[in-house]
């Protein structure tokens, strides 16, 4: 697969949510854009992230999901879902977890992007469907998503074609690192498999070096809202 159809463009900014009987910010409630959008460095035009510790920034721009996994989340959830519904910025049809690669490069309209990491579920995800388990459902899927961090800037509308431009040559899947990040964490020729791959976001890769070093990384806290 070389192309993956835009289903639909998503931005929002941060708004409040309940959790835990806390209000947080977060902007996983995205909406469908009509217009064509400025892609930045750092995201598109119209979305922002509340927690910039965690999401957003440079290697997290622009946030993937698979459109192929609603009929999926719409069984267990036991609802209908609307584009955006795991806060991503593109709603895609192609390019799933298991097809694509950290390093891949893609012309997205007129900019250039570049996967960097698979998305990272985190506890907006159950306060968003007031599923508690539903970030750990997630990353035990696999069904998660990734990012882009953008090499070109330029502007991308609901109507454009993500398509790819450069294959990495080391085929390190999308797939691959969620398993090796939160299924099989002593696989050490894994681990050193991942971080071969330059492009790997920092945060992916300052985790992933810790863990190398015999460091007890716990990446269940985000999960949880701790």
């Amino acid at each position: 697969m070389t192309h993956a159809e835009i289903v639909s463009l998503n931005v929002g900014k941060p708004q409040p949510l309940l959790y835990k009987n806390k209000e947080v910010e977060s902007g996983i409630h995205k909406q469908p854009a009509d217009r064509p959008l400025f892609l930045s460095r750092v995201n598109l035009d119209g979305d922002a992230q509340a927690d910039l510790v965690h999401h957003g920034g440079k290697d997290k721009a622009v946030c993937v999901y698979p459109f192929e996994h609603y009929a999926f989340w719409e069984k267990e959830l036991e609802t209908s879902l609307v584009f955006g519904a795991f806060g991503e910025n593109l709603t895609t049809r192609g390019l799933l977890e298991t097809e694509v690669c950290i390093g891949d490069i893609f012309q997205l309209g007129e900019a250039v992007v570049q996967i960097t990491q698979p998305r990272q579920p985190c506890y907006k995800l159950a306060a968003r469907y007031q599923v508690p388990d539903m970030p750990i459902r997630v990353q035990d899927t696999g069904f998660t998503g990734y990012y882009f961090r953008v090499l070109e800037e330029g502007t991308v509308a609901p109507t454009s074609e993500l398509a790819l431009m450069t294959r990495h040559p080391l085929a390190v899947t999308v797939d691959f690192a969620n398993r090796i990040m939160h299924h099989d964490k002593k696989n050490v020729d894994g681990i050193r498999r991942l971080l071969a791959v330059e492009e790997l976001s920092d945060s992916w890769r300052a985790t992933l070096t810790k863990r190398l070093e015999g460091q007890d990384v716990n990446t269940r806290e985000r999960l949880q809202g701790n």
